[in-house]
C-alpha cells in the first residue's frame, strides 16, 4: 500500500503539478491512514484489503480529536488516492466512494475591523529595512487577500508598480492579476527602494541574510506586530485574506469579484464570506425597501 501511495503522490507533483504545500498535505493525510491500516490489517496490508468499513473506522478514530472540515479533507485525499489507483488497474474499486463526507461546522471566518486592520498595517513603523519589509507584507496581504504562499512566491518581475498590478501564481498554478491599494503600493515602493537593483527573479520579500521568506517567517511577523498591540486577540496571516474580503463585501462589491480576486475556483468558496452584520443588513433594507422604517 506504500507503494501505491507513493505512485500517486509522483503523479500530483509529475503531472498535476500541485504546489509543494498541497503535496505535503496529501502525504502526511494518506501516511497517517496508511499507519492505521496497518495497525488494524497488518504491514503487509495491501491498498485493496481496504473496503469503505474500515474507512468508516478510521473517520470515527479522527473525530474524537479532529475537526469535521480535517476529517473531511483527510476522507478527500483518501477518495482521490483510489479514484487514481482504480484508473490505472491497480486496484478494482473505490472504497472510500461509499464513505459520506462529514457535515461541516458552519464557521463564520474571523476578521478585523477597520481601526484593528489600520493598527496592525502600522505596527511596523521604524526605518530600517526589515521595518519597511514588514509594513510592505501586512499592507499587501490587506491589500490584495494574497495567500501567504502566493505572497512569499513573487518575484520583483510580478511587480507591475507603475500600474499598481501584481502577478499571482495561485493554486494548481492558476495565474491571476490582482490590484494593488495605494497603501500597499507606497510600501512596496519604499522598501524595495530601499534595497540594492535587483533582477526581475529576485524574490520581493526577503529575510535577513538575503533569502526568500518562508510560510512560517511571514506568520513569525505577523505575531511579532499582533503582541505590540494588546488590544488585539492573536491571529494569523490568512486572517487578514479573510478580513480584505470581508471590508470589500461589506463595501458592496460582487461576489463573483471577490471570487475573482481571491482566486477561488468556486464561487461557494467564496460565500462563506457573505455574513454582515445586523446593524448594516438593517441598514440596507431601511434603504431598500418600499414598506422600510423611515
Amino acid at each position: 500500500m506504500h507503494a501505491a501511495i507513493e505512485r500517486f503522490l509522483v503523479y500530483l507533483s509529475s503531472e498535476r503539478n500541485v504546489s509543494p504545500h498541497t503535496l505535503t498535505a496529501y502525504r502526511t493525510d494518506l501516511n497517517q491512514f496508511l499507519d492505521f491500516v496497518r495497525q488494524e490489517r497488518g504491514a503487509a496490508a495491501t491498498a485493496a484489503a481496504v473496503d469503505h468499513l474500515l474507512i468508516r473506522r478510521y473517520l470515527a478514530r479522527l473525530m474524537k480529536a479532529q475537526m469535521r472540515s480535517t476529517i473531511g479533507r483527510k476522507l478527500a485525499a483518501i477518495r482521490a488516492c483510489y479514484r487514481y489507483l482504480v484508473r490505472h488497474g491497480l486496484v478494482e474499486r473505490n472504497p472510500a466512494e461509499l464513505v459520506s463526507t462529514p457535515k461541516r461546522e458552519k464557521r463564520i471566518p474571523y476578521h478585523l475591523t477597520i481601526d484593528e486592520v489600520t493598527a496592525l498595517v502600522e505596527a511596523p513603523d521604524g526605518p530600517e529595512t526589515l521595518s519597511l519589509r514588514d509594513r510592505a507584507i501586512l499592507e499587501l496581504l490587506y491589500s490584495s487577500g494574497l495567500r501567504v504562499s502566493e505572497l512569499t512566491g513573487l518575484d520583483i518581475a510580478s511587480l507591475d508598480l507603475d500600474g499598481g498590478l501584481v502577478r499571482v501564481l495561485g493554486k494548481g498554478g492558476k495565474e491571476r492579476i490582482v490590484p494593488l491599494g495605494s497603501h500597499a503600493l507606497r510600501a512596496l515602493n519604499t522598501y524595495l527602494g530601499a534595497l540594492p537593483a535587483a533582477t526581475p527573479d529576485r524574490a520581493v520579500f526577503l529575510n535577513s541574510r538575503g533569502g526568500r521568506l518562508t510560510r512560517r517567517s511571514v506568520g513569525r511577523i505577523v505575531d511579532r506586530h499582533i503582541l505590540r498591540l494588546a488590544t488585539m486577540k492573536k491571529i494569523s496571516p490568512h486572517t487578514l485574506r479573510h478580513t480584505f474580503a470581508t471590508h470589500l463585501l461589506e463595501g458592496g462589491v460582487d461576489l463573483r469579484a471577490i471570487q475573482e480576486l481571491l482566486g477561488h475556483s468556486s464561487l461557494s468558496t467564496t460565500q462563506k464570506y457573505t455574513h454582515v452584520n445586523i446593524d448594516r443588513l438593517m441598514e440596507v433594507y431601511d434603504k431598500a425597501h418600499p414598506k422600510a422604517r423611515k
